[in-house]
C-alpha cells in the first residue's frame, strides 16, 4: 500500500531541526571564547576556585554575556535557570526560588540567569534580592545598560559588575570563519568585509546573517549580494548599534518636532516592536520636551519625565501606554527652541571671552576677609524689591549688555514683573 507523503517531505522521513548557527558555535569552554580576555581570565579563576559570586555582565549585544554565564554555571556544577526580564514576572521568580530551595536542600546549586536585567522594575528586583542575599540562588544578570542606573542599589551592592566590550574586527573575523567552517561554505572577501562592518561588534548579528546568506547562496560561495540580502531580513533590520537604529530614532525626533502625531506614534511603535530599550526611548522624549517644546509648553517636560518614571516602574508591555501618551502630547504641543538657542549663545560667549570674573557684589562672602575684599558689597536682595526683581547687573562687566535669551513667539510669558 502506498504511503502518503507528510506535509514536510517524504513519507516517514525524519527532519533534522538544527539549532541556529550562533547556538551551535557557542563555546564549550573558556578557552574557546573569542574576545573579553581579561574578564574571562578573572571569571575562570573564580569558577575554578568554586567561589562564584553573584554578578552582572554589562556589555553590548552579541559580546558574549549569555555564553559566559553558561560556562560559569557549568564550571561550578550548578543548575542554571534562564529567564528574560522582558517576558517574566514576580510569579515566575517565586516558582524558580521555590525550586531552588528544594535543590539547595538536596545539595544542588542554582544559578539564576536574568537576561536584560535592566528591564526588571524595582518590584521585580526587590523580589530577587533576599534570595541572592541568603544564597538560595547565585544571580548572573546580563544587561546592555549601565547597572549603576538600572539596578537597585541593594542588589548592586551584592553583586560584582564585569564590563564586556564590543568585539573588534579581528575577533569578529575569527567567529565568522568558525561559522563558515561549521556551514561547510566559502565566503568571498567582500562578503566577509560587509558582515564585519554591519555587525559592528555583535557576533550574533554576524552569524545570523552568515547563515541566511549561505542558504541563499546554496553550493556557491557566499558573495556580497547574498550578504546584503540577508541583512535585509526582518530580524536584522533594526540593529540597535547600526544605521537603522539611528535612522528610526531620527525619524521619531523629527516627527515630534514637526508636530505630526501619526508619524510620531508610528516610529515609536517601530522602536518598541523591534525591542528597543524603553529607557532609551524615554530619554529621547525627555530631551525633546525641553529642546523642541520648551517654554512654549513648560508642562511638556513634566509629562515626559512622568512617562519615563512610569515606563521604568511598570516595564513592558504596559510601558507602551505612558510612552505613547508622552509622544502624542509632545507632537501636538506648540514648539519653541529658545532654550537651546539661549544656551548656545551663552556657550559661544564663554568660548569667546573665557573665564570672566564674577562681579564683586555677586560673590560669596562667608568670611570677614571676603567681606573686607568687597565680596557681596552692594548686593540687592531681590525679595526686598517690588515684584521680587532688583535692578542690578548679574553678568560679568564685559558682557553686561549681552542678551542670550530671546523669547520665541510661542513661549509662555514667564517673565517676572518688572519694577516700576
Amino acid at each position: 500500500m502506498d504511503v502518503e507523503p507528510d506535509l514536510f517531505g517524504q513519507a516517514g522521513a525524519e527532519i533534522e531541526l538544527k539549532e541556529p548557527l550562533a547556538a551551535r558555535l557557542r563555546p564549550a569552554s573558556f578557552d574557546d571564547v573569542v574576545g573579553q580576555e581579561r574578564v574571562v581570565r578573572v571569571l575562570k579563576e573564580l569558577a575554578e576556585s568554586g567561589g562564584l559570586p553573584s554578578l552582572v555582565l554589562w556589555g553590548p549585544p552579541g559580546s558574549g554575556k549569555t555564553t559566559i554565564a553558561h560556562l560559569l554555571s557549568r564550571a561550578v556544577g550548578a543548575q542554571q535557570v534562564n529567564i528574560s526580564a522582558v517576558t517574566s514576572g514576580v510569579a515566575d521568580l517565586r516558582r524558580i526560588i521555590a525550586e531552588a530551595r528544594q535543590a539547595r536542600r538536596a545539595g544542588r546549586r542554582t544559578v539564576l540567569f536574568i537576561d536584560e536585567l535592566h528591564r526588571f522594575n524595582k518590584a521585580q528586583q526587590d523580589a530577587v534580592l533576599p534570595h541572592v542575599e541568603d544564597g538560595t540562588v547565585t544571580l548572573i544578570g546580563a544587561t546592555t545598560e549601565n547597572p549603576s542606573f538600572e539596578v537597585i542599589a541593594p542588589l548592586l551592592s551584592r553583586t560584582r559588575v564585569f564590563r564586556l566590550e564590543a568585539l573588534d574586527e579581528e575577533e569578529l573575523r575569527k567567529i565568522i570563519e568558525r561559522g563558515v567552517g561549521e556551514l561547510g561554505a566559502s565566503l568571498e572577501p567582500a562578503a566577509l568585509a560587509a558582515l564585519i562592518e554591519t555587525a559592528r561588534g555583535d557576533a550574533r548579528i554576524a552569524l545570523n546573517a552568515l547563515e541566511t546568506a549561505s542558504s541563499l547562496a546554496g553550493s556557491a560561495p557566499v558573495g556580497l549580494d547574498q550578504v546584503r540580502e540577508a541583512l535585509q531580513e526582518g530580524h536584522l533590520l533594526y540593529d540597535r548599534l547600526g544605521d537603522q537604529h539611528y535612522d528610526i530614532v531620527s525619524a521619531l525626533i523629527k516627527s515630534v518636532r514637526g508636530s505630526d502625531p501619526d508619524a510620531a506614534v508610528y516610529w515609536l511603535a517601530r522602536m518598541l516592536e523591534a525591542g528597543e530599550d524603553v529607557n532609551f526611548i524615554a530619554r529621547r522624549l525627555v530631551i525633546l520636551a525641553s529642546e523642541d517644546v520648551g517654554l512654549a509648553d513648560p508642562q511638556a517636560l513634566s509629562v515626559a519625565v512622568a512617562a519615563q518614571q512610569a515606563a521604568h516602574f511598570i516595564g513592558l508591555p504596559e510601558a507602551l501606554f505612558p510612552l505613547t501618551e508622552a509622544a502624542l502630547y509632545l507632537a501636538r504641543a506648540p514648539k519653541s527652541n529658545s532654550v537651546g538657542s539661549a544656551y548656545g549663545a551663552a556657550r559661544e560667549a564663554i568660548q569667546r571671552t573665557g573665564n570672566l570674573p564674577v562681579p564683586l557684589h555677586l560673590r560669596n562672602a562667608p568670611t570677614r576677609l571676603a567681606r573686607q575684599m568687597g565680596h557681596g558689597k552692594g548686593y540687592k536682595y531681590a525679595h526686598d524689591f517690588p515684584g521680587g526683581v532688583a535692578d542690578q547687573q548679574h553678568l560679568p562687566d564685559k558682557l553686561r549688555e549681552a542678551r542670550f535669551f530671546t523669547p520665541g513667539e510661542r513661549d509662555k510669558d514667564t517673565d517676572p514683573e518688572k519694577p516700576g
